[in-house]
């Protein structure tokens, strides 16, 4: 029961800190900044955009926007923590790397593209990817949980609704599969071959 208890205060420790650096730099760009730290965004085909990747997934319009990703990125995130707390490591940062460089080689120049929602679409690719790589059956009920629940998402990584990075969705999700895809047991992998 200790090491239960411990783990779960690891988490919320891991993912308080994560979303309280988000909240705080949203405030502190507000009132500080006048919105202007969102130039730290994904600038696509620009060199200097390139800082985005490690900045954009911190940054978010308004508060509404930072809400929206706030309780996904929660949930997700705790949920990707469940058989291994270190998987949200992983999974974050193949999800800001795959998902901020996808968006800066694909997305339209002059755009700047911020917000956590690629990393959250990362812990929705690695969670319904999880149960196909993983094959073990908690897994598998988890993907189809988290399917149940966010599988409308999923038309998020589609093109169409203006003001949305589609492409930090889609490379993002990409990032959270090819993360569940390294994460299976080695005897799982030979099986692909």
């Amino acid at each position: 029961m200790r090491e239960l208890t411990q783990k779960f205060r690891t988490q919320a420790s891991i993912l308080g800190g994560l979303v309280g650096i988000m909240w705080a730099v949203m405030i502190i760009n507000t009132v500080l900044f006048r919105g202007q730290l969102n130039d730290f965004g994904i600038a696509p085909h620009n060199m200097v955009g390139l800082r985005g990747i490690l900045f954009a997934p911190f940054l978010h319009g308004d508060f509404g926007h930072l809400m929206s990703n706030t309780v996904p990125f929660i949930v997700l995130g705790w949920l990707v923590m469940l058989a291994e707390t270190t998987d949200i490591l992983v999974v974050t940062g193949l999800s800001m790397l795959i998902g901020g460089a996808g968006t800066w080689l694909f997305g339209s120049a002059g755009t700047s593209h911020i917000g956590a929602s690629g990393v959250v679409f990362g812990f929705l690719g690695y969670l319904l990817m999880r149960g196909y790589f993983d094959r073990k059956i908690s897994s598998i009920l988890i993907s189809l949980f988290v399917f149940s629940i966010y599988g409308t998402v999923l038309f998020g990584i589609l093109p169409g609704r203006a003001g949305v990075s589609w492409e930090g969705h889609l490379f993002g999700f990409l990032g959270g599969a090819l993360a569940a895809r390294l994460s299976a047991p080695e005897s799982v992998k030979t099986s692909y071959k």
